[in-house]
């Protein structure tokens, strides 16, 4: 497998400080358990980041100082707990190579052979992920092998990351491990490549905005 889509510096360097929110970091985190490329990026940020703070002169510590941090781990210790249906519990260890990966394996409960999708209409499919920021909204997307995604644009961010099959967007092909990052300026329509359903793990801050009015009639339906 070779990626060639890329988490972006921006992105990475913020999941390196720790400060996405937990929809993008579960989308980063994901793509890190598939691009070593991205791995080694992410090993150079953190040591460039250590060394300067190695360099900065250290301050008398706040009385305060030790019950803040002890709420911060116990409040990220809880956002980041995997638990389905409010208890994600951890999936059983797999002799073959799942096809998701770690976090988000987790997060769902299993591999896709043992979830339960909900359909979206034109045999594309879904499964929310629930997270605890309040901000981002994650789902995987299965989209039939050959059938396009409705065309539309964005009101924020979008990352769809590939974990299965492959989509076309425009001449760029998506395959394995390939994370797409779209914004308000993108208007595009994937079309999944034939042979195999394209499963996608996506995460979005806001609705999408679709051109076609029925799907703009149905879209709080779909929650999409």
């Amino acid at each position: 497998m070779t990626v060639r889509h890329h988490v972006s510096d921006e992105l990475l360097l913020a999941y390196a400080a720790g400060t996405l929110e937990e929809g993008w970091r579960l989308a980063v985190a994901t793509h890190l358990a598939l691009c070593p490329d991205c791995r080694k990026r992410l090993s150079l940020m953190e040591d460039a980041g250590g060394q300067l703070l190695e360099e900065i002169a250290p301050e008398p510590a706040l009385a305060t100082s030790f019950e803040r941090l002890r709420q911060r781990v116990l409040h990220e210790g809880a956002a980041a707990r995997p638990s389905p249906a409010g208890t994600r519990s951890a999936a059983p260890a797999r002799a073959a190579s799942p096809v998701l990966p770690e976090p988000l394996r987790s997060y769902v409960g299993g591999d896709v052979e043992t979830l339960k999708w909900k359909s979206l209409g034109r045999g594309a499919y879904h499964i929310p992920i629930k997270t605890d920021d309040g901000t981002t909204m994650v789902r995987l997307l299965r989209i039939p092998a050959g059938k396009p995604v409705p065309e539309h644009g964005h009101g924020g961010r979008e990352l769809t990351l590939v974990l299965s099959g492959s989509f076309h967007d425009g001449e760029e092909l998506f395959a394995r491990g390939d994370l797409e990052e779209a914004d308000a300026n993108v208007q595009h329509q994937p079309v999944a490549t034939p042979g195999e359903d394209c499963i996608c793990l996506a995460v979005t801050d806001a609705p999408l905005k679709f051109r076609s009015w029925l799907v703009r009639l149905v879209q709080p339906v779909l929650g999409i």
